[in-house]
């Protein structure tokens, strides 16, 4: 069993920290300071979700809720599963070029893996997010690392990498515009249990088939 909430919570979670500037902030009180940068807004935002399942569905929820606008692409998308879900479909060019922030909720394939690289990062607007929660290979690392260092977006707030667990020397561990977490949307405690609790059901059953 699996229950999808935790990883649409953190990719929210994320989303608010990276927008609002969070971690910073928590630092500056930590070391005594206080306010050091202006916050982003979400309302009246645009939010571009690469992919419309049932995770992505539930973020135009909530993304809804916040006001934003929400639009959608994956490559098999449609018109009528994008409205149904609340979103509206739009290329993948312009998702890129339109999002105040981005959301990744692929499952990995052959065929969605680097399906953000460097033609797609170099459409986003400067002071744009990206937000991936679902599989760091969804992203063309190095493109990414580019991308960042340069300074073409406003960041990119990760939970997923390329290697898990990140090298302690890699660099996304250390750039300022990079909000980083380690892989703790499936994390939470309701998950554990289900996952325990299946397990042991998992062996009970089989130590049954054994003892006839």
């Amino acid at each position: 069993g699996y229950a999808s909430h935790g990883a649409i919570e953190l990719t929210w979670a994320l989303l608010l920290a990276a927008v609002r500037a969070i971690p910073a902030e928590v630092e500056s009180v930590r070391a005594g300071g206080w306010q050091t940068a202006v916050g982003g807004d979400l309302s009246g935002r645009t939010l571009g979700l690469v992919g419309l399942g049932r995770i992505g569905s539930a973020m135009t929820r909530i993304g809804r809720a916040f006001d934003m606008n929400v639009i959608a692409w994956s490559p098999n998308l449609t018109d009528a599963k994008a409205a149904e879900a609340g979103a509206r479909l739009v290329p993948k060019e312009a998702l890129f070029r339109e999002a105040d922030v981005v959301s990744l909720h692929l499952v990995l394939s052959d065929r969605s893996r680097g399906i953000v690289g460097a033609a797609e990062l170099a459409l986003m607007k400067p002071s744009a997010w990206l937000i991936n929660t679902s599989r760091g290979p969804l992203i063309d690392e190095a493109a990414l690392l580019d991308t960042l260092r340069a300074k073409r977006i406003a960041g990119a707030a990760l939970d997923v990498f390329a290697t898990e667990p990140l090298p302690p020397d890699h660099p996304l561990r250390t750039l300022p515009n990079v909000v980083a977490t380690p892989h703790i949307g499936f994390v939470t405690e309701e998950t554990y249990k289900t996952f325990y609790r299946d397990t042991v059901r998992n062996i009970i059953a089989w130590l049954d088939t054994q003892h006839g």
